[in-house]
């Protein structure tokens, strides 16, 4: 007859490590490619307003202005509505230099297609939005944007 031999004392098997450095590069991939970096931080409550015949800008040629009351965590400075370029409060007058500088970080032949993108809070009064305008006609910037949320018009008279 066979002898059985027991097995109670017989241990696992290591478990390999090989494909770990495999592993952890797949998933330090994967996070670089799936994370999108902010371009700014919004220091001003921008709730934009809602349309209906709305497009997508296809360019990466956009230099952004935002506008809307500070939010909660900037109430130091006032609230009522103020101007956001890039990381910083802004004045009316520091718009000028705003488009100029972005011009200047820009190839010369991309300086004709430059955008600019007006995000307006939908509280914000259109006296700011025309003196924001009016700066902008001054350099020529002439090229100005909209933007908004995708739904109805009608939606931004419901509170």
């Amino acid at each position: 007859m066979s002898k059985f031999k027991n097995k109670k004392n017989t241990q696992l098997p290591e478990i390999s490590t090989a494909s770990l450095p495999d592993i952890v590069f797949m998933l330090l991939f994967f996070f670089m490619v799936a994370t999108v970096m902010r371009n700014d931080t919004l220091m001003i409550q921008n709730m934009l307003p809602y349309a209906d015949q709305v497009e997508k800008l296809d360019t990466k040629l956009i230099m952004n202005i935002y506008a809307g009351k500070p939010s909660s965590r900037y109430r130091d400075v006032g609230s009522e509505a103020r101007i956001q370029l890039n990381d910083k409060f802004a004045d009316i007058k520091d718009i000028k230099a705003f488009i100029l500088a972005e011009r200047a970080l820009k190839r010369p032949g991309e300086v004709p297609f430059l955008i600019t993108s007006l995000k307006v809070d939908k509280e914000t009064k259109m006296g700011l939005v025309g003196d924001i305008k009016k700066e902008l006609r001054e350099v020529q910037a002439l090229k100005i944007n909209y933007t908004t949320n995708r739904g109805e018009a009608k939606d931004n008279f419901n509170r």
